[in-house]
């Protein structure tokens, strides 16, 4: 079998390993079906990652069980299903409480791939190993499609948890994006079917700006003069002087939801943020416990992920298109 692997900024190449077999009862072996680039994959080919090269790359799919072992009963061979990012073991206590990407049975920032927490292999693979299927693996649901959901690993079910909860905590809020890929996009989505008054989207890019005005949202090309008076933002940059600025636009008791991967230092507000009262979490997600709520808001018609979908692209082509900048390609195999 073959693997994507990184090896250099841009670059990519298929790599033999040996074929994976399920090892265990728990275990199950998927072959991605629909995969896509995280936005932090978009920043690990642009050469801003901190792990050295080379590994094993992705970690977004929809994917198929081929093998399932003895013990595994929540999905079986031919079943389509959504593989998330971080490995967990569903029974720890803080997978129990939804921590799954800080699961006590793994070591940590265990995930497909980063080498990171062990060696997971990546999701731009011809197969995959999933060690604790019954815990892992999401279904998905019927009628979905598997190319508008290859980010409900990470970035779809993400965007879900930045904005959902609160915004049924506050309904009508005003949302304050700033963004520069695809999560901003999801979240616009988002807010607008869950009720969100207002939404301001902030990307340099004219064709994102584009299609978060399809959204429902306005949008800006820069956050400079900030804007101020918006209930929940969320800042999806990787960039601190944006956080900075995202954070200073808030309303008294304001909440900001960082999912930027801030690979670089930088300073932030602290007067500003203590006078206004501001939350703010900076955080990865623990996806495995929203992938079930991002998968049936998806499947209600209320939302429309796929249009954030930029080049449907075919598997063997990943070496080359991947490097390539695109907003959201999704790399799809004939699926036997």
């Amino acid at each position: 079998m073959r693997e994507l692997t990184y090896v250099a900024k841009r670059t990519v190449e298929w790599r033999e390993v040996p074929d994976l077999k399920v090892r265990s009862g728990g275990e199950a072996i998927v072959a991605p079906v629909a995969a896509t680039p995280c936005d932090v994959d978009s920043s690990i080919l642009a050469g801003h990652g901190f792990i050295e090269p080379p590994f094993a790359l992705g970690h977004e799919c929809v994917a198929r069980v081929v093998e399932t072992g003895d013990a595994v009963t929540a999905v079986a061979p031919g079943d389509l299903v959504v593989v998330p990012w971080s490995i967990n073991c569903g029974v720890c206590g803080r997978c129990r409480a939804g921590l799954t990407a800080h699961c006590e049975a793994m070591p940590y920032m265990a995930m497909y791939g980063a080498p990171i927490g062990g060696s997971w292999g990546g999701l731009f693979s011809d197969l995959v190993r999933v060690p604790y299927a019954d815990a892992m693996l999401v279904p998905l649901p019927s009628g979905l499609d598997p190319v508008a959901m290859a980010s409900a690993s990470d970035n779809w079910s993400l965007a879900w948890r930045l904005v959902a909860p609160h915004l049924q905590a506050r309904p009508g809020a005003r949302v304050l994006v700033v963004a520069r890929g695809s999560i901003g996009l999801y979240v616009c989505d988002i807010a607008r079917a869950l009720g969100a008054s207002e939404i301001l989207y902030v990307d340099p890019a004219a064709e994102h700006r584009e299609l978060a005005r399809e959204f429902g949202a306005i949008t800006a090309e820069s956050l400079e003069p900030a804007p101020v008076g918006y209930d929940i933002a969320v800042e999806a940059t990787g960039r601190v002087d944006q956080l900075a600025l995202t954070v200073k636009s808030l309303a008294p008791e304001g909440i900001c939801e960082s999912a930027g991967n801030h690979f670089r230092p930088g300073e932030l507000p602290l007067l500003d943020m203590y006078l206004t009262g501001v939350t703010l979490r900076i955080a990865r997600d623990n996806v495995r416990a929203h992938i079930p709520d991002a998968l049936a808001l998806a499947a209600s018609g209320k939302v429309t992920p796929e249009k954030v979908v930029s080049h449907v692209i075919d598997w063997e082509d990943l070496p080359t298109a991947l490097p390539e900048k695109h907003l959201k390609p999704v790399f799809v195999r004939a699926d036997d």
